[in-house]
């Protein structure tokens, strides 16, 4: 579906359809958003904008890597961001939005609904001295949502790796340990797609170009700033993630030694009872100094005392060595 935003002699109105969808008059500026592209709609852009062929197919797939090719008049962009419901950090929802930007007007194309550029839209309806600051500022504007609806996704992860430390230290289980490779996994695709995108927008920023004013490059600087603080982030996390799983199997080795341990005692204690059963389990009747000696009931009680003081024995000396 096409929609347009244009301001015209100091006033904004909106459009929906294919009419205005095409370049500017001169003293126009435009905005065309297209959601849920086909085929018929691409073609009908690079018809009446001369696209390149090439950038017309990467709008066509949503598997793209965040770049920045220039054309002879306009620059094509690939910005990616993330979007999660709720607090915890369960699925990443990946918004990738393809942007033409030229002289006076930008072509925006994305499949789903992205909400930086649904807030961006709304208040540029409203506000026509934004849009009067030419379409770069308005990317600038989208740029920034997309990239700032990252923050409190980290902000979540950092909050239940805080919870996950305590949990493996106190009592681990087998769904923390899935838990940090589920987060772990978050973290590498994030890295995968923001890391890429801060040379995009440090190069958009420092690169001069016309389509860009140099009052918008300083604004287009503070997003950069801004993914370089997520990546900075994204790699500390990924730093307590290591810390976590170094934690969990201290944790687990540390719970397998004290079973170990406890099963080696108990074996420790029992085998000398083993042998005073085995020995008093003989099967012949006469010993030497003890006629007929498995009757005897002074042996018996030798054999009962032994079986009472051998393990108490132990355990006092198991204590004396500080292994209890």
């Amino acid at each position: 579906m096409f929609r347009v935003l244009e301001l015209r002699d100091g006033k904004v109105d909106l459009f929906e359809g294919t009419d205005h969808v095409g370049p500017p008059p001169a003293g126009v500026v435009r905005w065309i958003d297209l959601r849920s592209q086909d085929e018929a709609q691409l073609e009908l852009l690079r018809e009446r904008f001369n696209f390149h062929p090439l950038a017309i197919e990467d709008c066509a797939h949503e598997d793209q890597r965040p770049k920045l090719e220039e054309y002879a008049d306009h620059i094509f962009l690939v910005t990616q961001g993330f979007a999660c419901a709720g607090t915890r950090v369960e699925e990443l929802e990946l918004h990738e939005l393809h942007t033409f930007l030229g002289n006076g007007w930008m072509v925006t194309v994305h499949l789903g609904n992205i909400a930086a550029l649904e807030k961006t839209w709304r208040r540029l309806s409203g506000d026509p001295k934004l849009l009067e600051r030419g379409v770069d500022f308005a990317y600038y504007l989208v740029a920034d949502g997309i990239v700032d609806d990252n923050f409190p996704i980290l902000d979540h992860i950092a909050d239940e790796l805080e919870e996950l430390e305590d949990a493996v230290l106190s009592s681990p289980k087998r769904a923390d340990l899935q838990r940090i490779f589920h987060l772990k996994h978050h973290l590498v695709a994030m890295r995968k797609v923001l890391s890429p995108q801060r040379d995009v927008l440090g190069l958009l920023a420092k690169r001069g170009d016309s389509r860009v004013s140099e009052r918008t490059a300083l604004y287009l600087r503070d997003v950069y700033d801004h993914l370089v603080r997520i990546n900075e982030s994204i790699e500390s996390n990924r730093d307590l993630l290591g810390n976590a799983l170094d934690a969990y199997l201290s944790a687990v080795g540390q719970r397998t030694n004290e079973i170990m341990k406890a099963l080696t005692l108990m074996s420790a204690v029992f085998l000398p009872l083993a042998f005073v059963v085995g020995f008093f389990g003989q099967n012949f009747q006469d010993m030497p100094g003890f006629h007929d000696w498995t009757t005897h009931d002074g042996l018996m009680w030798v054999m009962i005392g032994s079986c009472v003081a051998i393990p108490i024995t132990m355990l006092v000396w198991f204590r004396m060595k500080r292994w209890l």
